[in-house]
């Protein structure tokens, strides 16, 4: 499945509804929605995104999930199952995340820290470690487990897991995701 670039285009500022099991235990932050991932309403869906081969890698999840072309049903089952969520600090789809302001960020932060108490994961964490420190005032920030909780949930801050974020591998990715995971309960 492919996308010309005015096809793209067409889903800027679209939204992608948050994909949350009942019994939340890990909460995935990213910073926004991409044009791909708004196009087939699938979270971290673009082709070269590492976000669900780090997740397997790790054994959050147990089955491959190639969200390119948008989650199937049981693509969504699995996830919710492992009690796993996904939010974003700004919904609105944009091709970088650079083209969001440092206002959109402060307000996501806002409604993260609503989602977070009505849905009381165990763990939240934050991929981009830029946007947490914009979105929250931390500009001293690191990876990794903060020194603070989050609305009462353990946080962490982990790598994007985007193309872009070229240093970054699945392996890499997949050991910065099984810490949480482990917090969780998950591993």
């Amino acid at each position: 499945m492919g996308f010309t670039k005015a096809e793209l285009e067409s889903f800027r500022d679209a939204v992608v509804p948050d994909l949350l099991a009942d019994d939340l235990r890990l909460l995935f932050v990213g910073i926004n929605p991409g044009l791909w991932t708004a196009a087939v309403q699938t979270h971290f869906a673009h082709p070269v995104n590492r976000f669900y081969p780090a997740l397997l890698r790790a054994g959050i999840l147990t089955a491959r999930v190639d969200p390119s072309a948008g989650m199937t049903d049981a693509d969504r089952e699995q996830f919710r199952s492992r009690g796993l969520g996904i939010t974003n600090l700004a919904p609105r789809a944009t091709a970088r995340a650079s083209e969001l302001t440092a206002l959109e960020l402060r307000e996501g932060g806002a409604r993260l820290r609503e989602l977070v108490r009505t849905r009381s994961p165990r763990v939240v964490a934050i991929a981009g470690v830029t946007a947490y420190r914009q979105a929250f005032g931390r500009p001293g920030a690191q990876l990794g487990r903060q020194d603070t909780t989050f609305e009462g949930a353990e946080l962490w801050v982990v790598p994007n897991p985007s193309g872009l974020n070229a240093h970054e591998t699945v392996a890499t990715l997949a050991e910065a995701y099984a810490a949480p995971a482990t917090a969780a309960g998950i591993l």
